[in-house]
């Protein structure tokens, strides 16, 4: 994973804090490839709405940007919690309550505290409702453009051909870097 940041040149690259030590390795092999190192940067992971690993959508656990409105209700209903009424913001006892607070935070603006204050003693089903209100919410415009852009199959072929174009420039390019660097450019 590090020579892929060499390979496409990276100047900025962002991934997951589980990705810190790929993202550094890049840095390090670009450096010793006399090129300037990339800018590593990290975001949390989101936990998924199973309150344990993070989201992802091999886990089976993730919120898709393409799931209706009705989908997404599903998938957050389903989501695990625990008995206590009170809700509270404690990822290390409550991990999937405090899982589906934090997708409400990132969706509001607000923190995990004060949404958790907010539902008090209202149980995990208040929780829900509110979580999927304020992903609903977020994502609606976000769905409404990607419909919009469905309706227009030829402007997202032409999107797609244009990126194609692009990185075959890109990839051409760093062919003849490589060939040159390797003694293998024929005439």
């Amino acid at each position: 994973q590090a020579y892929d940041s060499v390979m496409v040149k990276a100047d900025v690259e962002m991934g997951g804090t589980d990705q810190l030590f790929n993202l550094l390795a890049g840095r390090d092999l670009m450096e010793k490839m006399d090129m300037e190192p990339q800018i590593a940067l990290t975001m949390p992971l989101l936990e998924g709405t199973d309150g344990v690993r993070k989201m992802s959508k091999s886990y089976g656990n993730a919120i898709s940007l393409s799931a209706t409105a009705e989908e997404t209700a599903k998938l957050i209903k389903k989501s695990q919690t625990d008995s206590d009424r009170n809700i509270t913001f404690d990822p290390d006892n409550r991990p999937g309550v405090s899982a589906l607070l934090t997708t409400a935070a990132l969706c509001t603006g607000r923190t995990e505290v004060e949404i958790a204050e907010e539902i008090g003693d209202g149980g995990s089903g208040t929780l829900k409702k509110y979580v999927t209100q304020s992903v609903n919410d977020y994502l609606a415009p976000i769905r409404a453009r990607r419909e919009e852009l469905m309706q227009d199959p030829a402007y997202i072929a032409d999107i797609l051909a244009d990126g194609n174009r692009r990185a075959n420039e890109i990839a051409n390019e760093t062919l003849g870097e490589v060939r040159e660097a390797m003694g293998m450019v024929y005439t």
